[in-house]
């Protein structure tokens, strides 16, 4: 199992840089489309699009990126973090799903569990 815990750490990470890299070309491009429009109302729209939706994009990126550098690790709120962020990408269709069906797999395990409550034995 401790091939799928780096597996699932790795997706974590990777989906979440993914998730920042889309805010980025959102909010880019939406903040350039701004910029063209002769509309001020229309422009201060797209701005408060842009900035809404990048700062929503990377609320919801940080905390996976932590959840895989907290699995790489081994701890045990990693795990959980990990679950309840799975949980969550079910919905974003199609990458997220698979990656949180995978997860919730690979992490609700009796292996798995086991080499969390022994990593956190072993810290002490």
């Amino acid at each position: 199992m401790e091939k799928h815990i780096n597996i699932v750490a790795a997706l974590q990470i990777g989906l979440s840089i993914f998730n920042l890299l889309v805010a980025l070309l959102i909010f880019t491009v939406l903040k350039l489309v701004g910029g063209f429009v002769d509309d001020a109302n229309a422009n201060t729209i797209l701005s408060i699009i842009a900035d809404v939706f990048a700062i929503v994009l990377i609320i919801i990126s940080v905390p996976g990126i932590l959840a895989g550098m907290g699995l790489y690790k081994r701890k045990e709120w990693a795990r959980i973090l990990t679950l309840v962020l799975s949980i969550i990408e079910i919905f974003s269709f199609p990458f997220g799903t698979a990656i949180g069906i995978y997860s919730i797999w690979a992490l609700i395990q009796p292996e798995t569990v086991a080499a969390f409550g022994e990593s956190k034995e072993s810290n002490f």
